[in-house]
């Protein structure tokens, strides 16, 4: 259930990249729009020797960078440093900590506390140990974990039973930050608020269902970390399969946190495993090699990291949900660096018409589609035939044409969000809807180990693609030879 709004943000690892990237100017957001509790304190934290009017001048900077010049107001920015303090604090140094624990409860005399670890998640388990023993980890506090939760299974119930040690679990808020996309929270909406579309959302009516994660960008001074994860640790263990379990989940009883990640569960739980057996036929996975993205050469993965590496840059994926809503519909999942385009989007394939009453014209009926996509803009597109205008005295002609709904056109007068600002809003009062639970993330990485022990068990490396193209052709073949093909 929901806890009552926070009087305290406590951010660890405050003067990081995600912090300075995505944190504070969602907080800035927030603030400018007048949605931050009135009470609310913000601490920031981290190993970094500065004080507060030190770490307050970091966040001036950082708004002045990151927050468009037609969005930045003065008052606000001053409002915002208004509530922030900075306490530097390492939790292998326990001498550090007793300042930090003394601030945390100077400023939490009015409400909950908030921490989010904004750190290695090697750092999850000591610190809300540490918050435990400084007595700040009781009720009327609650924490946000950033993903990855782990490398693999084992090591995330390790996290998890680290944290639970310290924090309830419907106290803890696993951050996926997909799920703060206004995309990802009106596929819901299109989903279960309209009649239209759930009596056709199932295996009856839908052939093929394709989820593209695609980003131009290379790893982008992360190789070390990338290469200990690579694609399918960082985005399919948890965005591709949260897009999956939204796009694939039963309408829950209610909008409320225990319902909605019942029904998430539910699919992943019934996720036909991929193991040794099946990796070859069902999986593909690449790494990039030198190219060109918009005409502009890059290196290649190995060139970037600075040495040879097995890791993947891509993954492409054909999965099987086992229930009576999706059996026997294909689920291609796909996400890669150095793609041709920026692209995330879900695309349903519907069943083609099981007659045409326009063969004999030569005319070919397209099979419908829907179009969901979450990034770089959000738009919604619904693929409908249409006569093609003209007399037609050579035979009627038939053209696929799009209903589009584009959202920023549509919603023009709304401000474009951050994801976290809604997360962060849901987090100070305590709403968990759009947070991952415990048994989600652990039924994530049980697949998911299974198709990396598979690639192990199999000796299946990664293929060479160039950048700029759509991953190795095995990718292609993947689909092909099912009678499909990917949208592109």
């Amino acid at each position: 259930m929901p806890g009552s709004s926070a009087s305290l943000l406590t951010i660890f690892g405050a003067t990081g990249d995600l912090a300075r990237r995505m944190l504070l100017p969602s907080l800035y957001g927030l603030e400018s729009d007048g949605l931050l509790p009135p009470r609310l304190r913000i601490l920031g934290t981290a190993r970094s020797e500065l004080d507060a009017e030190g770490f307050r001048a970091l966040v001036a900077r950082t708004l002045a960078e990151r927050v468009p010049a037609g969005e930045r107001n003065d008052a606000a920015v001053r409002a915002l440093l208004a509530r922030i303090d900075y306490c530097a604090a390492s939790v292998d140094d326990p001498a550090t900590l007793a300042p930090l624990a003394a601030s945390v409860r100077e400023a939490a005399k009015q409400g909950d506390i908030v921490y989010h670890l904004s750190t290695a998640p090697r750092f999850y388990a000591p610190v809300c140990s540490a918050l435990q023993s400084l007595g700040l980890g009781g009720a009327g506090t609650r924490v946000l974990l950033e993903k990855p939760i782990g490398h693999d299974l084992a090591s995330a119930i390790r996290i998890n039973d680290g944290v639970a040690r310290a924090f309830d679990e419907d106290r803890v808020f696993r951050v996926d930050h997909y799920l703060g996309k206004e995309g990802v929270q009106n596929l819901l909406a299109l989903r279960f608020g309209n009649a239209l579309f759930e009596p056709l959302w199932n295996a009856r009516h839908v052939e093929q269902v394709q989820i593209t994660v695609a980003e131009t960008v290379g790893v982008e001074g992360r190789g070390d970390y990338y290469d200990e994860s690579g694609a399918t640790r960082d985005m399919l263990q948890n965005h591709l399969l949260q897009l999956l379990c939204l796009t694939a989940m039963e309408p829950p009883s209610q909008f409320d946190p225990s319902a909605v990640r019942n029904e998430k569960l539910k699919v992943l739980r019934s996720l036909r495993p991929i193991g040794r057996a099946e990796v070859a036929a069902e999986s593909v996975a690449g790494q990039y090699a030198a190219g060109a993205i918009d005409g502009v050469a890059v290196p290649g993965y190995a060139e970037e990291l600075g040495r040879e590496s097995r890791t993947e840059t891509f993954v492409a994926l054909r999965a099987h949900i086992d229930n009576w809503r999706w059996s026997g519909v294909p689920f291609y999942l796909r996400t890669g660096k150095r793609m041709p385009r920026r692209c995330t989007e879900i695309y349903l394939q519907f069943r083609a018409v099981p007659h045409s009453i326009f063969a004999h014209t030569g005319a070919e009926v397209q099979p419908n589609a829907l179009v969901i996509r979450l990034q770089p803009e959000e738009r919604i597109q619904l693929m409908l035939m249409s006569k093609t205008p003209g007399l037609d005295r050579a035979g009627l002609r038939l053209s696929q044409v799009a209903l589009d709904l584009d959202l920023h056109k549509e919603f023009a007068s709304y401000r474009r969000r951050f994801a976290y600002e809604r997360l962060y809003l849901d987090a100070l009062e305590g709403n968990g809807t759009l947070f991952v639970r415990r048994d989600e993330t652990e039924a994530a990485w049980q697949w998911v180990d299974a198709v990396l022990a598979g690639w192990a068990q199999a000796g299946m490396t990664p293929k060479r693609y160039p950048a700029g193209t759509w991953g190795p052709s095995g990718a292609v073949a993947l689909i092909e030879r099912h009678g499909h093909s990917w949208r592109e």
